[in-house]
């Protein structure tokens, strides 16, 4: 079973989903996407396996979600994809891929939905 984590090491919510899926046996792909972003593509993919809309996935409380004017209502999806890829920090995180389904770590125990 192939597993993917979307993975910021600064981050403990992060570190707490990569330790808990090592803990249970799985060595994952980790994906530092704060330098290696998501493409357009494969962020709409992520986010269908969320089943959630592109502002949903958005960290609202960093700079550079006030910076760039993101909470206007106005911006398309297209628009607010290509702010989170642009500033990578605004993903939120961890998320965990496996299976065609992904699930947000936080709590870390709820990526073990879709082991």
């Amino acid at each position: 079973m192939a597993v993917e984590i979307f993975h910021n090491p600064r981050c403990s919510k992060s570190r707490q989903t990569l330790a808990l899926l090592q803990e249970k046996g799985i060595d994952p792909d980790v994906t530092e996407y704060l330098t290696s972003p998501p493409t357009k593509e494969r962020l709409t993919e992520i986010l269908e396996m969320l089943h959630m809309q592109p502002r949903e996935l958005m960290r609202k409380g960093e700079s550079e979600y006030k910076d760039n004017n993101l909470g206007d209502p106005a911006l398309s999806d297209d628009a607010v994809i290509k702010a989170m890829i642009d500033h990578p920090k605004l993903i939120e995180r961890p998320i965990v891929i496996t299976n065609g389904k992904a699930r947000i770590g936080r709590p870390p125990e709820s990526v073990l939905e879709i082991l």
